[in-house]
């Protein structure tokens, strides 16, 4: 339990400024002073985008065609009809306050039932696939203009829906002004692959109908009186809201209606913010301010639809120090991202968020944002092959690159608190093609400029070619048991260590801990014999108990030596596992891949167990893992040694 103390702890963290600016836009909202409270809109009747004449030959995305998706694993049958907007389809329940006004509504009314799951039919991801198969004749024979205009039909008739049922600013869907940024942003990529593909200076903008104009200046005027409130999240909710105002404010301008007298206005305020927060939010060496790789792929998209909407309309490039940014924000992502399957650590909130889908991958494939990015800001390809991580820009009109840069295998980034050590080893032999199996480790590390999500302090990741070995156990979701919650955000289901079996800060409310730890002294990457990799990072927290722990990488094996003390009565070193047949004997570990774990320690344990855990790759997806959990009551040093056979079976 926190105290008052571990609370202005907390909330000194966050600083004066963030505090005054959430006191401010929650005493505008609960008063009326806000002038939020008294804007008005309408969005009429009609046509949103009319015909295009793009013929594309690349495969559009076969979602929301026939179902409804959400979070990227729940599909629901929608029987030829438009989806319900106020349905939580994986609860199946149905939202009760559907005309009430959007500040009256809370986030989270009682334990599973979660506002996002109503959100995300709303974020209209499935414009961006209707648009697709609008312009596309991939895979088709015949009657290719007539489903091509049924494609378009659908469109429109689709969004008028959604229109006719979401009056501004009533309902659900109108709470968030993230939400309805989202909502811009799906818009504006559509009527590039709509229209704007291979042309600029915003003429094909002039397609968009009367009703988008009306659509765009209705979410603008929602979203411009809270960035107040988003500013102070020091999340991806103010780069959000920031691009929708530059891009739907350009927008609004270019179209040159009655509707565009505070256009320009509002696409130079969303540009200053766009610049300014990702100044603020992305460090030095990438790393962004939320400690997650989903969200760090959340906000990248982001730039990448701005830099898109950019080129698109040929305007005055950004800062330089945004280019920076996100040179550094696409090369932090490149080296988390498994190359073959795309895959990454399962760091920090995973909310099942992801932005501008054009591709049917899997929502764990991170390789289209990378490759987007990589030839956006650095001007090469990420990855050599082609494949569908090409699709985003293909479907964009970005030029591709003909160079090749791959990320970094090895790198530190200490401004965020990531340490990633990687191995690339050759085991072809003259009988087979060419072949590498890929090493990687991560260690991560308290250096919190901004609030952490998890108590993850000295978690480890190992990744063996596409094969997450030693995993995060996720997050599952923002409304679940309260019991449930606290274990995934919590110390005990991260691979590190629990005093006491506490988390290592004491929780201050649902997305907010105090008495942050932070690493004691420098962290560097050393390279010792037989080409080892190395380094090492410690903590104490605010209970005197200390956590210094050593991980060194070589192609056959990792091994992790932690140190610790300060425990009251004990401590636990947990390794979450994938999910395998394991096989315990003593303080050896197995399994038919040829992986062993031996743990060692100076002290006798008390306990040593193979046990299973809950594991969330996807939100509100949840299953089983083994997990190991070695625990000894006594200061003691404890050793792990994970090693493995060189061949390529070892990845299955």
């Amino acid at each position: 339990m926190s105290t008052t103390l571990d609370k202005i702890d907390a909330y000194r963290r966050l600083g004066l400024k963030s505090l005054f600016q959430v006191g401010l836009y929650r005493l505008g909202t609960m008063t009326g002073l806000n002038s939020v409270r008294s804007i008005t809109g309408n969005i009429p009747d009609g046509e949103f985008f009319g015909p295009s004449n793009r013929q594309c030959s690349l495969a559009p995305s076969q979602r929301w065609k026939d179902s409804q998706w959400c979070f990227g694993w729940f599909s629901k049958p929608l029987n030829n009809q438009t989806p319900n907007w106020f349905l939580d389809p994986i609860h199946d329940r149905e939202s009760e306050s559907a005309l009430s006004p959007w500040w009256e509504i809370p986030d989270f009314v009682s334990q599973e039932q979660d506002i996002k799951c109503i959100w995300e039919a709303s974020r209209m991801d499935w414009a961006l696939a209707k648009a697709q198969r609008a312009v596309s004749f991939a895979d088709r024979v015949e009657n290719l203009g007539s489903d091509r205009s049924a494609e378009l039909l659908s469109l429109n008739h689709w969004l008028a829906d959604w229109c006719r049922h979401n009056p501004p600013y009533l309902g659900p869907n109108w709470k968030c002004a993230q939400e309805a940024s989202i909502r811009v942003l799906h818009l504006a990529m559509a009527s590039i692959v709509l229209y704007g593909s291979d042309q600029a200076n915003g003429e094909w903008l002039r397609e968009t109908k009367h009703a988008t104009a009306c659509f765009i200046e209705a979410h603008l005027k929602r979203i411009r009186p809270t960035v107040l409130y988003a500013v102070a999240q020091n999340n991806n909710h103010a780069l959000s809201e920031a691009c929708a105002l530059f891009i739907g404010g350009t927008w609004l301008g270019l179209v040159q209606t009655t509707l565009s007298k505070r256009s320009n206005t509002l696409a130079a305020f969303g540009r200053t913010l766009l610049e300014e927060r990702t100044s603020q939010l992305f460090e030095q060496d990438g790393s962004f301010s939320q400690y997650s790789v989903n969200y760090h792929r959340m906000a990248l998209d982001l730039l990448n639809m701005a830099e898109v909407w950019r080129r698109k309309l040929d305007l005055p490039p950004f800062s330089d120090d945004f280019y920076a940014k996100a040179k550094a924000a696409t090369d932090w992502l490149g080296t988390m991202t498994e190359p073959t399957t795309g895959d990454v650590p399962n760091l920090g909130h995973n909310d099942g968020a992801r932005l501008m889908p054009l591709t049917d991958t899997d929502y764990r494939d991170f390789r289209p944002t990378v490759q987007l990015a990589s030839n956006l800001y650095h001007g090469v390809r990420a990855y050599c092959n082609q494949g569908s991580w090409d699709l985003p820009g293909q479907w964009l009109g970005i030029d591709d690159a003909t160079s090749f840069s791959p990320p970094a295998t090895t790198h530190l980034f200490d401004n965020g608190g990531y340490a990633v050590l990687g191995h690339a080893i050759d085991i072809t032999n003259a009988s087979e093609p060419p072949s590498l199996v890929r090493i990687k480790a991560l260690l991560k590390y308290p250096r919190y400029r901004y609030r952490p999500s998890h108590a993850d302090a000295l978690h480890v990741d190992l990744w063996i070619n596409a094969e997450n070995v030693l995993r995060d156990s996720g997050t599952y979701s923002y409304n679940a048991a309260d019991g449930l919650m606290a274990y995934l955000f919590g110390t005990r289901s991260h691979n590190t260590v629990t005093f006491d079996n506490r988390d290592q800060m004491p929780r201050v409310s649902r997305f907010l801990f105090g008495r942050w730890p932070k690493t004691r002294g420098p962290v560097t990457i050393e390279k010792i014999e037989s080409g080892t990799l190395s380094c090492s990072a410690s903590y104490t927290d605010w209970l005197g108990a200390s956590h210094t722990r050593r991980i060194s990488l070589s192609p056959g094996g990792l091994v992790v030596d932690d140190e610790i003390d300060g425990m009251k009565k004990e401590a636990t070193v947990r390794w979450n596992l994938f999910e395998t047949n394991w096989i315990q004997n003593g303080k050896t570990f197995t399994n038919e891949n040829g992986i062993h774990i031996d743990i060692l320690s100076d002290v006798v344990p008390t306990r040593c167990e193979l046990v299973s855990r809950i594991e969330s790759q996807y939100y509100w997806h949840q299953h089983r893992m083994p997990a190991i959990e070695f625990t000894v009551e006594k200061r003691s040093k404890i050793q792990t040694v994970i090693s493995w056979p060189l061949q390529k079976s070892i990845c299955s």
